[in-house]
C-alpha cells in the first residue's frame, strides 16, 4: 500500500507562490472545487486558498535573511479533523490522503477549529468545508501524461522545492530526502503525526540548485 507525501525543501523555496496559484487554478475547475472568490476587486474581498506561503525574517540589518514556508494540509497520520467530524464527512484514505465528502459535510466547522495548521477553509457559497486533496484526481488519473500525475503544486514549482512520492517505498525520492536531510514535521507536539515533511533552511549563502 502506498503512503503519499510531499517533501518541501525550504532551502530551495523562495516564496514565489507559484504553488499557491497552481493549486487554486487546478482545483477550482476540478471535482473538489471550486475555490471561490467573493468581491475579489472590492474593499471587503475574500478568496479561498488551500495553500499559503508564509515569509519569516531573521537576523539584524544588514545580516537579514528570509525563509519562505509553504503550509497546507499535512495529511496527518492522526488527523484531528477526522476525529472531531460528527458525521464522518472527513476521512483518511488507505494511501494516507485526507479528504472531505461534500455530500456529507454539514458545515459545522468543527474540523476548522481542530486543525492546528489552519489548513481547512469554510466555503460560504456552498456552506461546506474544503481543503487540499493532494490533487488525488491528478495522481490517480489515467488520462494525464505520467509526468503530470503529481499534485499541481509540485508540478508547477520552478525550482523543484517540492517532491511528491510514496513514503512506503524505501527506494522513492521522498524516502531518500527524508532519511538523508534532517527532515522535520511541523509542530509534532500536536500529536497529529504530519506526513508532509520539510527539509531545513541552511542559510542565506547556500546555493539553490535546480534539478
Amino acid at each position: 500500500m502506498s503512503k503519499y507525501t510531499i517533501v518541501i525543501d525550504l532551502n530551495k523555496c523562495y516564496g514565489c507562490a507559484g504553488c499557491q496559484v497552481a493549486c487554486k487554478e487546478w482545483n477550482t475547475s476540478g471535482p473538489y472545487g471550486p475555490l471561490p472568490d467573493i468581491n475579489p476587486w472590492g474593499k471587503d474581498q475574500w478568496s479561498m486558498f488551500w495553500l499559503k506561503v508564509l515569509h519569516y525574517e531573521s537576523g539584524k540589518y544588514p545580516n537579514v535573511q528570509e525563509t519562505s514556508m509553504p503550509i497546507g494540509c499535512m495529511h496527518c497520520d492522526e488527523p484531528a479533523c477526522v476525529k472531531v467530524c460528527p458525521v464522518g464527512a472527513t476521512y483518511k484514505r488507505p494511501d494516507g490522503i485526507v479528504l472531505v465528502d461534500y455530500d456529507d459535510c454539514i458545515g459545522c466547522k468543527y474540523c476548522i477549529n481542530a486543525c492546528p495548521y489552519g489548513a481547512r477553509v469554510f466555503d460560504p457559497v456552498q456552506g461546506i468545508t474544503k481543503k487540499c486533496t493532494m490533487c488525488v484526481d491528478r495522481i490517480t488519473s489515467e488520462i494525464l501524461p505520467e509526468e503530470d500525475r503529481i499534485p499541481a503544486c509540485v508540478r508547477s514549482c520552478p525550482v523543484h522545492a517540492r517532491t511528491f512520492g510514496d513514503l512506503d517505498d524505501p527506494q522513492s525520492e521522498v524516502s531518500y530526502l527524508i532519511a538523508n536531510n534532517s527532515s522535520f514535521a511541523l509542530n509534532p507536539e500536536y500529536g497529529t503525526k504530519p506526513v508532509v515533511r520539510y527539509l531545513p533552511f541552511r542559510g542565506i549563502d547556500t546555493v539553490r540548485r535546480h534539478k
